[in-house]
């Protein structure tokens, strides 16, 4: 089903981006990596081998975004998937982190979604088809303490991502979710130094395979969203309909940072 697919990715220089990537090239799909670091996404790209191109781009920047998207374009003829898959965390009470932090926040993990798929969309509509999918948060649905800039920007993601998947409804552009949980990867290096909140959710952290290898079914399957771990979707739906219960029973946990 993935085969001969072009699919764009954002952050994908390590971690789960470059998991997915290598996923991909295994189910004969063509991944393109993008990403600010090009030495480690020469060797992403290396590693990955087959038919994997990579180019520098950063999110926050428009024009850039623009040109590679043209270049891929006229390299491959076309984009089938795209995966916004950049961003990161800090772990900061609101009264410390500064606005310009919240700021610069929202510029990667959420506006940077917003410029790639402006980007991609039009070549999908012109060439009929399309899956575009967003790398959310379980955060984006359940907040926690000294994480009010993070969690806000996976709010937006996902409020953003239902909305685009009810403007294109009826087009053969699908548009998917996916929430997971903590992952055990560099993202903690910067939104956890002191390794505390790491340590504290280590029986809950999920392997970054075990990610990848859910991205890309909702690749193949073209699922509109999906919670990870998969217990974690209970959890949600629970907290949805009993808020106030679930800060009772569930806030010492979600706040051990």
């Amino acid at each position: 089903m993935l085969n001969g697919k072009i699919v764009l990715i954002s952050g994908a220089s390590s971690g789960i981006g470059a998991l997915t990537a290598a996923l991909l090239a295994r189910r004969g799909a063509i991944p393109v990596l993008t990403g600010r670091n090009e030495a480690r996404l020469a060797k992403t790209a290396a590693a990955i081998g087959r038919d994997c191109a990579y180019y520098v781009m950063d999110v926050t920047d428009m024009s850039q975004v623009e040109e590679v998207v043209r270049r891929v374009i006229g390299q491959y003829g076309r984009i089938d998937i795209l995966l916004n898959n950049a961003g990161y965390g800090q772990f900061e009470t609101f009264e410390d982190m500064p606005v310009a932090s919240f700021e610069a926040m929202m510029d990667t993990n959420y506006m940077g979604i917003v410029r790639c798929t402006k980007a991609v969309l039009p070549y999908m509509r012109k060439q009929g088809n399309g899956h575009i999918v967003n790398i959310a948060s379980m955060a984006g649905k359940i907040g926690s303490a000294k994480s009010t800039s993070y969690t806000a920007t996976k709010h937006a993601v996902l409020g953003f991502t239902n909305a685009l998947r009810m403007e294109l409804r009826g087009e053969e552009i699908a548009v998917s979710a996916v929430n997971p949980g903590p992952i055990d990867t560099e993202f903690f290096a910067l939104a956890d130094p002191s390794g505390s909140y790491a340590k504290n959710v280590s029986w809950f952290m999920m392997k970054p395979a075990y990610v990848a290898k859910a991205i890309v079914r909702v690749m193949e399957r073209r699922k509109a969203e999906l919670d990870l771990p998969h217990a974690a979707s209970v959890g949600i739906k629970l907290y949805g309909l009993f808020p106030r219960v679930a800060d009772r029973l569930f806030g010492g946990l979600f706040n051990r940072k």
